[in-house]
């Protein structure tokens, strides 16, 4: 059993409940990301579950369609391009109803699977627990710009610790992307949970650390807010450097979003 699964499902309902009651029109509005439309983000969430599924219950079909996806992102084929075609450009309440159904197979498979079960991916290897966790880093962080762009204050549980743990695990991940050697000393990390616990991380230091709302460390490990927009108190060069530069997805090196432009807009109309 695998109850990362239990918390993916959850925050996927819950940007499910945000968007149901939404006007047709508005899933062709561009958020902060990217310009990336709220079809846009469903449809990258819908695309990469459907991967991470079949990665789990049918390799040979998970490769075949890595070895497309690869093949036509590395020949120029921007992402959004690509997965609007492979999703025979899916969109609005069908998108979002598709989406969800598939979400509810993934859950229940990963919550089903073997926590060890090495599964492959367009990465390393990964266990099934980091799978379907990073499943769930990708729909908290994206649904972020859903929130944003409908002026929504998110409210977070404490399977937000899954992504932090994920944010302070690819510490040395962020720096080998930017083809860095990463520092030696890690920062502690000392987050308020939303149930209000505390949660630690790496040995304590008063001089290299960084502490504050778990919600906005994730904010800032996800690259969905600039340090700068928190409040998170960071203390050390090497825990202001991380910070400036924190990833903990995959892919080439990504720049944080500029102080002051991912921000909670100032409408609650859906």
């Amino acid at each position: 059993m695998i109850p990362q699964a239990a918390d993916f499902k959850a925050e996927s309902q819950a940007l499910y409940d945000l968007l149901s009651k939404l006007d047709a029109s508005r899933y062709s509005e561009s958020t902060q990301f990217k310009d990336w439309t709220i079809n846009g983000v469903l449809q990258h969430l819908h695309y990469w579950n459907i991967a991470a599924n079949l990665s789990l219950i049918d390799e040979p079909r998970f490769m075949v369609m890595l070895k497309d996806t690869l093949g036509k992102l590395g020949a120029g084929v921007k992402m959004r391009d690509f997965e609007n075609d492979a999703l025979d450009g899916l969109s609005g309440q069908n998108l979002l109803d598709t989406w969800y159904e598939t979400m509810l197979e993934v859950a229940e498979n990963f919550a089903n699977a073997d926590p060890k079960t090495r599964l492959k991916w367009a990465g390393p290897d990964m266990s099934a627990t980091s799978s379907i966790s990073a499943r769930l880093m990708e729909t908290w962080a994206h649904g972020q710009e859903v929130y944003d762009h409908f002026g929504v204050e998110r409210v977070n549980t404490d399977g937000i610790k899954n992504i932090a743990h994920l944010g302070i695990n690819t510490f040395g991940y962020t720096y080998a992307v930017r083809e860095k050697t990463a520092p030696e000393n890690k920062p502690y990390v000392k987050l308020w949970a939303p149930s209000g616990e505390t949660w630690e991380w790496n040995t304590p230091n008063e001089d290299n650390f960084i502490s504050g709302e778990a919600g906005e460390f994730c904010q800032v490990v996800t690259q969905v807010r600039n340090i700068a927009d928190t409040d998170l108190t960071v203390v050390g060069d090497v825990a202001t450097q991380w910070m400036s530069i924190a990833q903990c997805f995959a892919g080439g090196a990504e720049t944080p979003p500029a102080p002051g432009t991912r921000f909670i807009k100032k409408t609650t109309s859906t």
